[in-house]
């Protein structure tokens, strides 16, 4: 322990001044700093949804061998069952034989996304229970475990959105802004035709023809969404590019590639990190915003957007609105904290230390 604290504490010393400021005043703004803790834990377990929410269990021990039936499938007849199916160790005649000769251990939700529970005692969408703790969807399915998957994808997709539209929009606002005249003319007038392109039909026009799904998704929306920060790096490259030090690299002979990635792209980054939480946000709603209009995953996914849209066809079951409304809020207020806390550490008129 004390090992990894003293290569913490080495890293945190080999790092330059100004990098200390900005991660000393990323700290002291103690709810941006809690917020982001918060967020990696979410996240974390949402990683880690099979070992929360299954219906299978983690392990099972019979007849003296250890199974892990998260990781593979064994059949009916591996217990004494009849059949050579996939084993159902939510069937109590198979769950009796393995608790004679053995013992399971469960995860703390004993439910996938898309497990439905048949042993309802009342029509679904069911109430909450000692069963299903957030209650179930219109489907029987559990809303916890549809909450900690969705959660997973929802902020998968974001980042993945966010760092490939990011890289694009640096890309394209660096080419625009450092070399300027007659490029920069074209790509304003492509980045105008580009963004006034309507891009919700384009999705109903895409949905219609083929099944949305996660890769198909992320293209179309990273299509529409790499214009966030041309803008800002753009400037901050016609800004920088008559500075006295890349006139003196263009006197020695440095090349264009060079100058841009080692002279100017580190002012941009300033800028264009501020911005990368709200993106985020962004994301994560774009997508929510489109699996509630029907136009978003492939029907039965984990999806935040269609726990808020079966909340709306289903007034007399509050707890399906509820539960994702609060764990979307409570994901964008911890990255709108995040960003703030970020803005604060690039903010050279902010000196917490």
């Amino acid at each position: 322990m004390m090992s990894v604290i003293d290569r913490i504490k080495s890293f945190h010393l080999h790092l330059s001044p100004l990098t200390r400021r900005r991660l000393g005043q990323f700290r002291a703004n103690r709810r941006g700093w809690w917020s982001l803790w918060l967020f990696l834990l979410l996240f974390g377990c949402s990683l880690s949804a099979e070992f929360i929410a299954n219906d299978r269990p983690l392990l099972v021990y019979y007849q003296g061998a250890f199974y892990t039936p998260v990781f593979k499938d064994y059949a009916e007849t591996d217990f004494g069952g009849v059949f050579p199916s996939v084993a159902n160790y939510r069937d109590p005649y198979l769950a009796e034989l393995i608790n004679r000769q053995g013992w399971m251990l469960w995860p703390p939700v004993r439910f996938r996304y898309d497990t439905v529970n048949y042993d309802l005692p009342v029509p679904a969408p069911a109430p909450p229970s000692a069963d299903n703790w957030l209650g179930t969807d219109d489907q029987g399915r559990d809303v916890l475990a549809r909450l900690i998957y969705g959660l997973r994808i929802s902020v998968l997709f974001g980042l993945l959105l966010t760092l490939i539209s990011s890289l694009v929009g640096v890309a394209a606002g660096a080419v625009q802004g450092y070399f300027g005249g007659r490029l920069d003319l074209l790509f304003q007038r492509f980045l105008e035709v580009w963004g006034g392109l309507p891009q919700l039909f384009i999705l109903i026009i895409v949905s219609s023809v083929v099944t949305p799904g996660f890769w198909t998704l992320l293209l179309i929306l990273m299509l529409f969404s790499w214009t966030a920060l041309v803008g800002v790096v753009r400037a901050e490259f016609l800004r920088a590019r008559n500075f006295d030090y890349v006139r003196a690299a263009r006197a020695l002979g440095v090349g264009d590639g060079q100058i841009m990635f080692r002279h100017l792209l580190p002012n941009a980054m300033v800028a264009t990190l501020t911005f990368m939480p709200f993106i985020l946000s962004g994301s994560i709603v774009a997508l929510t915003a489109l699996d509630f209009l029907g136009l978003g995953l492939p029907p039965g996914s984990a999806s935040l957007g269609d726990l808020l849209r079966q909340g709306k066809d289903n007034l007399q079951a509050p707890w399906l609105g509820i539960s994702g409304f609060v764990v979307l809020a409570l994901l964008l207020s911890l990255l709108v904290f995040v960003g703030e806390a970020v803005r604060d550490a690039f903010d050279p008129r902010k000196n917490r230390l």
